[in-house]
């Protein structure tokens, strides 16, 4: 069973999607955009939390944040590689190391 955000005391869930007083959190503009009134952006946060993440999406994004590897598509991931000249997902296991797709992989 997935937790809802709302049995985190910790989280800006209660006053994103409930309408809680929480003196420590200020609007961010993403948030002001999902609605013209208070009500609106309410409404539209918690739909953002209607859908539970997978198990199998959790732990690709747990992978990628702890070990600094860049989560997204193969182009996006190929566009960062560039911009950054790094790697950003790990190398593929194995395979002929002589072989041209073999070192095209490992950039």
């Amino acid at each position: 069973m997935v937790a809802h955000p709302s049995e985190y005391p910790w989280s800006s869930y209660g006053y994103n999607a409930l309408g809680q007083t929480n003196d420590l959190i200020t609007p961010y503009l993403e948030y002001q955009r999902l609605g013209t009134t208070d009500e609106e952006r309410r409404a539209a946060y918690r739909q953002l939390f209607k859908h539970a993440i997978s198990a199998k999406n959790i732990s690709e994004i747990r992978e990628a944040t702890n070990k600094a590897w860049v989560l997204g598509n193969a182009e996006f991931k190929q566009d960062i590689q560039k911009r950054l000249t790094r790697r950003v997902e790990p190398a593929a296991k194995g395979g002929d190391r002589r072989s041209e797709q073999f070192k095209i992989d490992r950039v």
